[in-house]
């Protein structure tokens, strides 16, 4: 089992950054890839990001040059560096865990998810 908290969400203007954090237990982040995805109101959870255990790194196109993934072994944490924030960033952002996981897009490859945290840019 693998227990995922999420913080470091708010309100934030355009142009602003915010990082957020993925802290786990249960097992160490070295042995699996965490993904960040992220829902909008009355839309699908879509990816965003993906640190594999390899430490391999994926973006959704929209983000790639904004955002960056991270893991710090020794705090058992993935993060979330975004920067150049826009309007349409605004989303619940949730990370999720797989064990051994390639990094993967697809949320259903996902065994293991955090309770997200609000991330809000205004205009």
């Amino acid at each position: 089992q693998v227990q995922l908290v999420e913080s470091g969400g708010g309100l934030v203007q355009t142009g602003g950054s915010l990082r957020l954090s993925c802290a786990a237990s249960g097992r160490t982040v070295s042995t699996v890839a965490v993904g960040w995805f992220r829902q909008a109101p009355g839309k699908e959870r879509e990816f965003v990001a993906t640190i594999s255990w390899r430490s391999n790194t994926l973006y959704a196109d929209s983000v790639k040059g904004r955002f960056a993934i991270s893991r710090d072994i020794s705090k058992n944490t993935v993060y979330l560096q975004m920067n150049s924030l826009k309007p349409e960033d605004t989303a619940v952002y949730y990370c999720a865990a797989e064990n051994y996981g390639p990094g993967s897009r697809e949320k259903s490859e996902y065994d293991y998810w955090g309770q997200g945290t609000q991330v809000t840019v205004s205009s």
